[in-house]
């Protein structure tokens, strides 16, 4: 299935596919990271008919309800079709200095060149965690790079 992305400029980005009924459904995340989903009526694609705006609690709700523990697995096989990038797995340990800090705190883009895709909790997933997104001991860190990167990544939710 083809999810297509929308940049909005000063609003944000949309994304949404097509169901099989010919109505498309989609995210609309603003800047400044509120949610809503979108649904389109079946006569005008362009027309939206239903709107719910969602806290971040309630989309990793509706992600587990629609299938998000998947997004691990489906990230690895999208990934093993790029050569030189790799995905892996960290656990948040509770002696890491990340506990009860932000992930933004990490500098992990900055400093390793990895991406931080998502972070598991309790079995919800949390795709593409924003900066302010707090980690605790115990959550699964899904981070993207190569094998240099990651490597890097995983000394630093370590030991700082």
């Amino acid at each position: 299935m083809d999810v297509e992305l929308t940049r909005l400029p000063g609003i944000g980005t949309k994304q949404e596919f097509v169901t099989g009924d010919g109505r498309r459904v989609g995210v609309l995340t603003h800047r400044d990271g509120h949610r809503e989903l979108l649904l389109a009526g079946r006569e005008d694609p362009d027309s939206c008919v239903a709107t719910l705006p969602m806290t971040e609690a309630e989309c990793n709700a509706l992600g587990t309800l629609l299938g998000a523990p998947n997004l691990v697995a489906k990230l690895q096989d999208q990934q093993r079709e790029v050569e030189g990038v790799n995905t892996a797995q960290f656990p948040i340990a509770e002696r890491s200095p990340y506990v009860g800090r932000a992930l933004g705190d990490t500098a992990m883009r900055t400093r390793t060149g990895t991406s931080i895709v998502a972070v598991v909790r309790d079995h919800v997933v949390s795709p593409s965690p924003r900066p302010d997104f707090v980690f605790a001991a115990g959550d699964l860190v899904v981070i993207v790079g190569t094998g240099e990167g990651l490597k890097q990544a995983a000394e630093i939710l370590e030991a700082g």
